[in-house]
């Protein structure tokens, strides 16, 4: 009995175990996307953004007929990484709504087409969000995890570098650093930080994903945005076989034209 007590004592420890290695090694990959998703997405949406206001400014003038479906192309390509990440980092799943645009239309009709699109205008609005809510969301996860570990290098002893233990020399969040004691206050801030962030950054990373589907969801259902984007596709694919086939039919009549008339000449001239 006593035997049989242990091993289940046991297998509840490694359980136990498991149960915590795996909800750390979950936050410690949460916290690295979280910063991935901090360095990026500013750099990303201002940078984006300032070059589609230029560029769209610049459209009258012409110049901006050229450039503005390439930086538009580009804001469509960093709003799909993001949709992509989202749904394998978090399950977040945001369907795009892009309307199709002819491989071979023309510069004109290319950028008025893309700005015609309402899904263009979601994007173009996401862009100021995501730079600044965007980025906080992506970064309070990301401190959770790793703001704690100035705390433990407070307490180990790194307090030392600020002060020498008669004044304040350093703040750790709320706590002034000004010797050992207060410096042990800090390493349990950041003990208390890091459980926090343990059980809360993937949470946290959830709700920068679910802001983002806010502003470039179309808040339609997606069947139905799927629907509305396969009958654009096949309207313009009709529209380009009718006017495929009405070009072969002139073809077809102008040659057979031109052969009736050579013909005729041919004749006109056997019979003189």
């Amino acid at each position: 009995m006593d035997t049989n007590g242990d091993s289940t004592n046991e297998g509840g420890t490694d359980g136990d175990s498991g149960l915590v290695g795996g909800r750390l090694r979950t936050a410690a990959l949460t916290g690295a996307r979280a910063l991935v998703l901090a360095v990026v997405v500013p750099a990303g949406s201002i940078t984006l953004f300032v070059l589609s206001v230029v560029s769209i400014v610049l459209v009258p003038l012409g110049i901006g007929i050229v450039t503005t479906p390439w930086v538009l192309a580009g804001v469509r390509g960093f709003a799909n990484w993001r949709r992509l990440v989202a749904a394998q980092w978090c399950g977040v799943r945001i369907p795009p709504a892009y309307r199709p645009v002819p491989k071979d239309a023309n510069p004109w009709t290319r950028c008025f087409r893309l700005l015609g699109d309402p899904a263009t205008w979601r994007d173009l609005m996401w862009l100021p969000v995501d730079m600044i809510a965007g980025f906080v969301t992506a970064l309070l996860p990301a401190a959770l995890l790793t703001y704690p570990f100035e705390g433990f290098a407070l307490g180990a002893g790194l307090w030392r570098v600020f002060t020498d233990g008669t004044r304040v020399g350093w703040w750790y969040g709320f706590v002034p650093i000004s010797g050992q004691l207060s410096a042990l206050a800090a390493a349990a801030l950041g003990a208390a930080l890091l459980v926090t962030g343990v059980y809360t950054a993937p949470l946290l990373l959830r709700a920068h994903f679910l802001l983002t589907r806010s502003v470039l969801g179309s808040g339609q259902g997606e069947l139905a945005e799927r629907v509305r984007v396969l009958t654009e596709t096949r309207r313009d694919a009709v529209d380009t076989s009718a006017a495929e086939l009405r070009r072969i039919e002139r073809d077809l009549h102008d040659g057979a034209q031109a052969r009736l008339v050579a013909m005729g000449m041919d004749l006109g001239t056997i019979e003189a």
